[in-house]
């Protein structure tokens, strides 16, 4: 059977993505599919939704509803650059790593990566890219852009997010955040979403929801309206207008609905924090990155990699290493926890 194929049948720690839709979720878009409503984000479930964005991180805030996160991350770098304009993100960045060279495609920008250790970005490590300004042969330094939960499982603290957008403001650059896991993020730091973004100096965040029980369907926030003058124009052209928008905002509805994000996101935090716990007492297992949300990073011997695997689906970071990512989401169980760390026991034995 093919690998692939096989392993939609196996639940795991591949990825929050592999999860289903949470009931809530799936009980609000059917609620939404009764009648006509006028397409293209003009219906009332857009309107509200729209109205608990503003709510959240406050009333001028611009709000864009597109497919998912490449999408969202590529219109909101389009909104703020130009094709002769860089983009300074980490090494592992989404932008960088899994986006197929889209936010470059699109925007023509030139992606300018930092070394990292732990996903996150430094004013230090960014200073050195901070050149050729007004030099008509270099690239303008436009965005540095951070991920709040980092590929690596890590979260930016509020002093180290103003510190970057201090620096990025200094420079007449933006601040842009890639918030796929940001509910994760949110629950990790027990702080409300606005205090850790717009409050830090965030310029425009891509806020998501497909990995904490969304089917799909990301926003792209701009907390400065001048930002956002031909963004309308943008998600058009890059095809993330959806004509059925209110199956998209009704999702969010039931998102921000008796804290929906915040039970699924404190779950899966949890569900990660059990697992590495369990997994870090097991002898020939090295946890090599702080676990602050629902990711977690180890180092496991290679032989047993390939046959956990076949009882536990998950990927493989770095071959080189045997780094290899956990994540959970917001189904994941104890139980699976408990017979995932005894199957690894067992293969290490």
């Amino acid at each position: 059977m093919n690998f692939y194929f096989d392993h939609i049948m196996k639940k795991g720690f591949a990825s929050d993505n592999n999860a289903g839709v949470h009931p809530e979720i799936l009980a609000a878009m059917a609620d939404a599919n009764t009648g006509h409503v006028t397409g293209y984000g003009h219906d009332i479930y857009t309107e509200k939704a729209v109205e608990l964005f503003r709510k959240e991180f406050g009333p001028d805030t611009g709000v864009y509803f597109v497919f998912n996160g490449t999408g969202a991350n590529v219109l909101g770098l389009s909104s703020l650059t130009r094709s002769y304009h860089s983009v300074i993100c980490a090494e592992t960045a989404h932008i960088q790593e899994d986006e197929c060279g889209a936010p470059e495609k699109f925007t023509g920008c030139k992606l300018l990566p930092v070394e990292t250790r732990n996903g996150k970005i430094t004013p230090e490590a960014i200073r050195p890219h901070l050149k050729g300004f007004d030099f008509e042969h270099h690239s303008q330094p436009k965005v540095i852009s951070i991920s709040q939960v980092t590929e690596m499982g890590t979260v930016y603290r509020p002093e180290e997010i103003r510190a970057l957008a201090d620096l990025a403001h200094s420079h007449g650059m933006y601040l842009h955040m890639d918030g796929a896991r940001i509910a994760n993020a949110a629950v990790a730091l027990s702080l409300p979403f606005k205090a850790f973004t717009r409050d830090c100096g965030v310029d425009v965040l891509s806020f998501g929801g497909t990995k904490n029980g969304m089917m799909m369907g990301e926003a792209v926030l701009f907390f400065n309206p001048a930002l956002a003058t031909e963004t309308k124009y943008l998600r058009k052209q890059s095809m993330q207008l959806f004509s059925k928008m209110r199956f998209v905002s009704a999702q969010f509805l039931a998102y921000f609905t008796d804290g929906l994000w915040e039970r699924s996101a404190r779950h899966a935090n949890r569900m990660a924090g059990l697992l590495e716990s369990r997994v870090r007492e097991i002898p020939g297992i090295t946890i090599t990155q702080k676990v602050e949300a629902n990711g977690v990073f180890a180092i496991v011997p290679k032989p047993v990699i390939a046959p956990l695997q076949e009882k536990f689906f998950f990927y493989v970071w770095n071959e080189q290493t045997g780094e290899v990512r956990w994540m959970t989401s917001f189904d994941t169980t104890e139980d699976e926890i408990g017979q995932f760390a005894e199957t690894l026991m067992a293969l290490l034995a």
